[in-house]
């Protein structure tokens, strides 16, 4: 180990850890707003980042994140969640080390979950396979293709299993968890502590409202870019998503 967390692993045993699983291209908001929430859990859960390497991640904003961890470093979290991206999410559906980390830790962790798309990570891994769960509303389809039972809400729990819609609901999604955790009260605080307060400038999403959606038609499609490309080393999701 390194100064960075050196007595992460001599506790592993005794504290609860939560490992965020990032990978290169995800989205900030969707690591970074549920990180920010479950900091505030305290003992005995300890929060990390882990990734196949500790070095630098482009994301798809100018910002860059850096894994606390590796993945070997973190061999038993007691929960594994994943973030999303767009096209960076296709790629990690095909990442090895991302797949082999997920089947084998989050396989034996108490909880996992996901931010987004996410959840097509975790169910490219096996990981939903007939578990209700949910993702951005632009990939529901994916999401019943991959095994899932998607679920267009906010979040949505199953057993073990917690998972986010697109990307802000990754903070009302740590809430919950919170209050599952250690109890309403305890969400309760740490939503006053941390102002969230959702008071949108141009009001609630009309989900009705159609002529809003056909306009992301073009942003849509320059984010995914081209999923047969990033899926290439997973022929069976290829075929699974019928691409």
């Amino acid at each position: 180990m390194t100064d960075r967390e050196p007595d992460l692993l001599d506790v592993l045993d005794s504290e609860r850890v939560i490992a965020f699983v990032i990978y290169p291209g995800l989205t900030p908001l969707d690591l970074v707003g549920p990180v920010q929430v479950l900091s505030q859990l305290g003992p005995p859960y300890r929060l990390c980042v882990v990734g196949e390497e500790v070095r630098p991640l482009e994301t798809d904003t100018p910002i860059r994140i850096e894994p606390s961890h590796t993945f070997a470093e973190v061999p038993d979290p007691y929960a594994v969640f994943v973030p999303g991206g767009a096209a960076a999410a296709l790629r990690a559906m095909a990442d090895e080390a991302v797949q082999g980390y997920l089947r084998d830790a989050a396989g034996r962790a108490r909880l996992i979950g996901s931010v987004c798309t996410g959840s097509l990570v975790l169910a490219a891994a096996g990981l939903l396979e007939g578990k209700r769960a949910t993702t951005h509303w632009t990939c529901m389809g994916w999401l019943k293709k991959l095994g899932a039972r998607p679920v267009q809400e906010r979040w949505v729990e199953d057993g073990n299993c917690v998972t986010a819609a697109g990307i802000s609901a990754g903070i009302d999604w740590a809430l919950a968890l919170t209050a599952r955790l250690k109890g309403e009260e305890h969400a309760r605080r740490v939503q006053i502590l941390l102002e969230y307060d959702p008071d949108p400038p141009f009001g609630w999403i009309d989900w009705d409202n159609k002529a809003d959606f056909d306009a992301l038609g073009p942003l849509l499609e320059q984010a995914m870019g081209d999923p047969r490309a990033a899926l290439a080393g997973r022929p069976d999701l290829i075929k699974k998503l019928g691409l």
